[in-house]
């Protein structure tokens, strides 16, 4: 059998047309593809980010930075020695992006300058770290991206 161009044109359109769907419907059943929204309620987090933006801001006028840093142990949050350890309270919230279900929350809660989240509770990729704590009324915060 003999196959002519018309019947040949028609072939590699089918042939191409299959391999494109097939990536679609692996791409959209595929679980390690699926990422899902920042926070269930997405705008009403919007409407406060100005207070994010003025904790963030005084953090860095008064030298309130933090320096997350990866020990054997954990993840370590050192705070500023100029501050009372006790008086600082707030949380720490790690985020990840490929899945919900590992995001965390630690309440802060200090007796010296640095706090340590253990090893055993991160999982080995990226990690969006948000820490909000207040000091004396003072609301400060820090975000970093990490790979841990």
């Amino acid at each position: 059998m003999k196959i002519n161009w018309g019947t040949g044109i028609v072939l590699a359109f089918i042939a191409f047309i299959s391999f494109i769907l097939y990536f679609v419907i692996r791409m959209s059943t595929d679980n390690r593809a699926n990422h899902d929204l920042v926070t269930e309620e997405y705008y009403k987090q919007e409407l406060a980010y100005q207070n994010e933006i003025d904790a963030s801001k005084s953090a860095s006028e008064m030298d309130a930075n933090l320096k997350v840093e990866k020990s054997e142990a954990g993840l370590k949050i050192i705070f500023p020695e100029r501050f009372d350890p006790e008086k600082i309270k707030g949380t720490v919230s790690l985020y990840r992006p490929s899945n919900k279900h590992l995001d965390i929350d630690f309440p802060i809660s200090l007796s010296k300058t640095h706090l340590l989240i253990p090893d055993n509770s991160l999982v080995d990729g990226r990690w969006d770290i948000t820490i909000k704590w207040q000091y004396e009324d003072k609301v400060f915060m820090h975000k970093e991206k990490l790979t841990y």
